[in-house]
């Protein structure tokens, strides 16, 4: 099945049909390259938009495994996470409650992706450590695995001061640090990118407003070494 035929199933909730215009979902089901049987896992997963979409794209021969921290799971994610694993076209998703700089359990490894969308600029108030974080999603990887990282951009030069602000992150900032962790830069895409981004507002959902959706993304997919 299409990328595209996923998104238009006629069981997605009409709040998740909403957000698309923003989010792209077939051209992120693409880049991220789930196919059926695929084992996935999704850090900070939040109400789970974009978990459901990996769980359709690797169909019932799949595992996709949702992680949240703690924070997030009492702030705002708590009650939609539970709703959206109760659906039935979500058995194959497993709801893994840990810190994101966290080993992942023994059950979720030799993954084939992992992925972080728009997420990455909230780890630095969030007090995660970014290098363990990283390390713990090499390891979990499959040799040959990737590791997706989405985010939107923060003015160059900026690294990780406009995470709780701007919702944003200097995008040299996750390169070099996935670099470090031992993987390699695969490929990377445009499909979010918006050249008349200002970089100067914040695209929190909730702030953004009429500019939700339209932040410049890079999207970049790094490599477990075989």
């Amino acid at each position: 099945m299409s990328a595209q035929a996923l998104v238009d199933a006629p069981d997605r909730t009409e709040a998740d049909r909403k957000l698309d215009a923003g989010r792209h979902p077939a051209a992120l089901i693409e880049f991220v390259g789930a196919k059926p049987g695929m084992r996935v896992a999704e850090l900070m997963a939040g109400g789970g938009y974009t978990t459901e979409l990996l769980a359709r794209a690797v169909g019932p021969t799949g595992k996709v495994y949702g992680e949240n921290p703690k924070v997030v799971l009492e702030r705002f994610a708590g009650k939609p996470w539970q709703e959206r694993l109760a659906r039935p076209v979500n058995q194959n998703m497993v709801r893994l409650d840990q810190e994101l700089d966290a080993q992942f359990p023994p059950e979720a490894s030799n993954l084939d992706v992992v992925v972080s969308n728009i997420i990455y600029h909230d780890t630095p108030w969030l007090g995660v450590d970014r290098a363990k974080m990283n390390a713990a999603v090499f390891q979990a990887l499959k040799p040959g695995g990737v590791y997706v990282v989405l985010d939107s951009s923060a003015k160059p030069g900026s690294g990780i001061t406009d995470g709780s602000t701007l919702h944003r992150i200097d995008e040299q900032v996750v390169r070099d640090e996935v670099l470090a962790a031992g993987f390699q830069l695969q490929e990377e895409s445009n499909a979010w990118r918006n050249p008349e981004d200002t970089r100067d507002w914040s695209s929190s959902p909730s702030a953004a407003g009429e500019r939700r959706g339209t932040s410049d993304r890079f999207a970049l997919k790094f490599v477990k070494p075989q």
